[in-house]
């Protein structure tokens, strides 16, 4: 029982660290157009984090637990070891203001404990491939979309006044950001809920097509919740004023086109980076207005950071994995 306590605890603690590092997704665009100041922004953030499990049904959750590797392998070393990995990943990340993804640092982990424990059979390819393609579709889709509603907000609006129509999307601008944190909290707080469902899978306290129990749907949109309210201003700093300047109507472009990636992908199943998802929606916008003002040094440093995520958390979860198993866990 006490093992069973304590991954779910760690588990939790990447919940919250997954929060705070991702809050700048959230947040960045309407920090840096200053419709909000930053800490209304992450308690903006933070509530429709919480409420996602609402609105979205648990086809996440499912993908992580089953849908990665093969549930049957799974041992508390292989979770504590994904998990280590995704955390420490996080947090060096986090230190140095890169905006990687959370989601590919825990689905690195799990493959990096899950192929030491078992080898490559234990891959689950149809899980793996589908967070595999959407690394590109995600911040494609959400450039495509983000750039083309700024171009069509543009042409509706080219005959009105700049400052009316930045007083329209001021407003319009929250709407955004709540609804892009709904899809942030959708996404992201169900990862951790797939962790701990297999954990209960594999403990034989669920069945393998039984609902997940409710204390651990709130509790993991809960531990999101309250780590968007700590807020990652390192992040935020990089995302919302280094990339590229916003102004309200870009800002609501970036985030709707960017918040509609994370429906599709949420209500597929799909376990994508809400950083990429803003980041693409951030640079989609850029590009339209002025494609000189995007500063491409520092988007080059974030895709660097993308490209190197699973196999850094997938290493450093198979060296705690070893580790674990010398200890007898």
């Amino acid at each position: 029982m006490l093992i069973i306590v304590a991954i779910v605890v760690i588990a939790l603690v990447f919940d919250y660290i997954n929060g705070f590092h991702d809050a700048a997704n959230s947040i960045a665009t309407i920090v840096s157009t200053r419709v909000l100041t930053p800490r209304q922004a992450v308690v903006w953030a933070g509530f429709f984090n919480f409420i996602a499990f609402t609105v979205f049904p648990l086809h996440v959750a499912h993908t992580i637990g089953k849908g990665i590797i093969d549930p049957k392998i799974i041992t508390d070393a292989v979770l504590l070891g994904a998990l280590g990995g995704a955390i420490a990943w996080n947090l060096i990340t986090w230190w140095y203001g890169l905006p990687s993804s959370s989601s590919h640092a825990l689905v690195g982990g799990l493959l990096g404990a899950g192929i030491s424990k078992g080898g490559f059979a234990v891959v689950q390819q149809s899980g793996v491939l589908k967070t595999a393609i959407f690394i590109v579709v995600s911040p494609v889709l959400g450039m495509v979309l983000g750039g083309g509603m700024m171009v069509l907000v543009a042409w509706v609006f080219r005959r009105k006044q700049p400052g009316r129509i930045d007083r329209w999307f001021r407003r319009l601008q929250l709407v955004s950001s709540a609804l892009f944190s709904l899809g942030h909290g959708a996404n992201d707080a169900q990862k951790t809920m797939g962790i701990i469902m297999a954990m209960l899978i594999a403990k034989g306290k669920i069945g393998p097509h039984a609902e997940l129990p409710l204390w651990v749907i709130l509790s993991c949109q809960s531990a999101m919740g309250l780590g968007t309210l700590t807020g990652g201003w390192r992040i935020v700093r990089t995302m919302g004023m280094r990339l590229t300047k916003l102004k309200p109507s870009g800002g609501f472009c970036a985030e709707t086109g960017a918040a509609l990636t994370l429906f599709m992908a949420s209500a597929l199943g799909v376990p994508v980076s809400t950083t990429h998802t803003i980041t693409g929606g951030i640079v989609g916008v850029g590009w339209v207005n002025k494609p000189a003002g995007v500063r491409w040094a520092v988007a080059l440093r974030i895709v660097w950071a993308w490209l190197f995520t699973i196999q850094s958390a997938a290493l450093i979860a198979a060296g705690l994995y070893f580790g674990l198993r010398a200890l007898g866990i």
